[in-house]
């Protein structure tokens, strides 16, 4: 059983992608989005509880989140989760509601957030580059066991450059595109 998997490597650097476009989601532009509370746990019933298992969270308007508690006795204990999550957001209560107005950012703070989507790339391209590196290990480990050639080796390994190429471009695209919408270019 030859150890290199190319839909395995496929799937990791693609994995890489995702996990760099969900962490790029997360990151404020000035729209209130869903998705930006998505890192917010709350403690509640004696355990850790992601925000939409206790709440249902909306985007009434576009500069407003509204974040509507199930349990009447979870309001506190999710203000608190929101104020310390250090998104900059100050819950407004209104019974079992919470309003999230988005403030403006700041030019230093937008500064702050294109540093820190170049930061999430950066990782994204390092997890693709140690895919490609257990690729090129599998590879030279299936020539020594004499499962593949050198040339189909050297043509494998040529593949697996294309797939980091094409995923390294991807993240830089992203990367990049989110840099312009948090700029405000």
């Amino acid at each position: 059983m030859p150890a290199y998997n190319k839909a395995d490597l496929e799937r990791r650097m693609h994995g890489a992608v995702e996990s760099l476009k969900g962490d790029l989601q997360g990151l404020r532009t000035g729209r209130a989005s869903t998705s930006l509370l998505d890192p917010v746990t709350v403690e509640v019933y004696g355990a850790q509880m992601p925000l939409n298992q206790v709440a249902t969270v909306s985007v009434p308007e576009p500069r407003l989140i509204s974040v509507q508690v199930w349990d009447k006795s979870n309001v506190t204990p999710v203000d608190k989760a929101i104020r310390s999550a250090g998104l900059g957001l100050n819950p407004i209560v209104d019974g079992q509601t919470l309003r999230l107005p988005i403030p403006d950012l700041t030019e230093e703070r937008r500064k702050e957030l294109a540093k820190l989507a170049g930061q999430y790339a950066e990782k994204a391209r390092i997890a693709a580059r140690n895919v490609r590196r257990d690729g090129n290990d599998a590879l030279k480990a299936d020539e020594k066991k004499g499962e593949i050639s050198e040339d189909e080796r050297k043509r494998a390994e040529t593949e697996v450059q294309k797939l980091t190429d094409s995923t390294i471009a991807e993240i830089d695209a992203a990367a990049a595109a989110k840099e312009k919408e948090i700029l405000g270019k």
